[in-house]
This record gives C-alpha cells, structure tokens and sequence, in this order.
C-alpha cells in the first residue's frame, strides 16, 4: 500500500502550524503585523523550505522583517520538531489571493452590466 503523504509533506504542514503560531505569538519585529502563513513547500531534501504568506498590506517591510526573522524562526521550530536538521525558509509572498480579489471584482462587474 502506497503512502498518500510523503514525509516533505508531514513536514511542511506541521511547519506551517508552528511558523504560524510562532508569528502569532513570539516575534516581536514590528514590521511584520498581521501575516497569514498560506502553504509550506519543504524540499525532498529537507534543506529548503518556500513559506508563502499573505498580508493585509502587501509591502517590502514585511518581507525583509520575515527575512531577518528567519534565523529566531529556524531557532524556535529546531525546539517545536523533532527533525535532524531545520530547513532555511524562504519567505514568497502569495498572490493567489490577490488574483482572486481581482477575478471576484471582474465577475461581480460582469453581472453588474448584463
């Protein structure tokens, strides 16, 4: 019987709690703010980590507070996981919701005129 989840996806799904949590509640970096942690994809691997987020206002300040915070982040999960080694994270901020703001606006447009 095949597995349904690899271990990169255990992995990344019990990251993103924990990078969620730790965003939440332990760091203090005041250019962050309210960050929405929206998927984690660990490599095979286990060396790197793409971590995609969300923001009310989508700006620099947040993705260079989430760069300079990656080490403390590293620091915290290596305490949360019980994994050999923490991959480096890199923070993507995601557009798909923003895409789908816009699609949302055009439909409602589209109906508004017909």
């Amino acid at each position: 019987m095949a597995k349904d989840f690899s271990r990169s996806h255990r992995v990344a799904e019990q990251m993103q709690r924990e990078l969620a949590d730790l965003l939440m509640f332990e760091v203090k970096d005041p250019r962050i703010g309210m960050v929405t942690i929206t998927a984690v994809e660990v490599a095979g691997d286990m060396a790197h980590a793409k971590v995609y987020y969300t923001a009310s206002k989508a700006n620099d300040s947040i993705q260079q507070g989430l760069e300079k915070s990656a080490g403390f982040l590293r620091t915290q999960l290596a305490k949360r996981m019980l994994l050999r080694t923490i991959p480096q994270l890199h923070f993507v901020y995601d557009v798909s919701m923003d895409n789908g703001q816009k699609m949302d606006a055009l439909i409602a447009q589209a109906l508004k005129h017909s």
